[in-house]
């Protein structure tokens, strides 16, 4: 081996990438938290979705089914996903259907 322990990269092994791990928590086994929330939103009230455990294809695909179903507006902040308006009864209802536990969570 050369000095200071450095390597060639003609071996096949050290080209080749490490596969990435996709064994997240199973939907049924996630607690989803959804609570209602005013807090530096100029007074307006907006249903944070908190827990999700997804990839970012995931949560954006799951971001744009609750919009379409409930016919509101939405974003994902910081891995939370985030419903224009007080919306918690019916996201409670749709992550169910999708295979999550959801719970309420504060208001």
């Amino acid at each position: 081996m050369p000095k200071g322990g450095w390597r060639e990269f003609s071996s096949s092994e050290s080209l080749q990438r490490p596969e990435p791990t996709t064994a997240g928590t199973p939907r049924s086994q996630q607690i989803v938290r959804v609570q209602p929330t005013r807090g530096g939103k100029g007074g307006k009230t907006v249903t944070v979705i908190r827990g999700l455990q997804l990839g970012n294809a995931e949560i954006k695909a799951l971001l744009k089914k609750l919009k379409n179903r409930i016919g509101s507006g939405g974003t994902i902040k910081e891995g939370e996903i985030e419903l224009q308006g007080d919306q918690v009864d019916l996201v409670l209802e749709l992550l169910t259907q999708e295979g999550f536990r959801p719970k309420r969570s504060g208001g």
